[in-house]
């Protein structure tokens, strides 16, 4: 259940997280934040967020020509519900999520989550190791190699 400007409305967890990586690691990761059933977006209008809730079931974008506002009320909604999400799984980084979790903020330009993970990889040699010895990391060697280069260059950075 969202709730949005004093609106409540409800949604699928299964449906959100097919549709969205980002809610599959809300709904479905290591975090324990996941047990809530509710989630509240703040500073969002209800009519904007019923309008990104529409094109997450039916990938239909809503009518825009006739309603520039409401695009640029969207284009802001959609901003802020990727800085609700990217903060809520900057706070659930763990040995076995940080490296899907630096290949999710990569490919989705998550700059803080991005940042959180690499810092979270390289803050110590046993963290690296423990990292680099996970399925994530296989995963995050095929999926993203270019940010192998940034990774190594934080851990030389830390002189780890």
């Amino acid at each position: 259940m969202f709730h949005v400007s004093g609106e409540s409305f409800p949604a699928h967890k299964v449906i959100l997280a097919a549709r969205s990586p980002v809610f599959k690691a809300e709904f479905f990761g290591g975090m324990e934040e996941r047990s809530s059933d509710s989630v509240e977006i703040k500073d969002m209008d209800a009519a904007v967020f019923r309008s990104m809730l529409h094109f997450i079931y039916t990938d239909m974008a809503p009518e825009l020509e006739a309603a520039a506002t409401m695009a640029q009320h969207l284009l802001a909604a959609a901003d802020r519900l990727k800085q609700i999400c990217e903060c809520k799984l900057s706070g659930g980084i763990g040995i076995g999520t940080a490296a899907t979790t630096l290949a999710l903020a990569e490919q989705h330009h998550c700059s803080l989550l991005k940042a959180k993970c690499i810092e979270f990889i390289t803050k110590s040699p046993e963290t690296l190791d423990a990292v680099l010895a996970t399925d994530g990391y296989a995963h995050l060697v095929a999926s993203c190699p270019l940010v192998l280069a940034e990774l190594l260059r934080a851990a030389c950075g830390r002189k780890i």
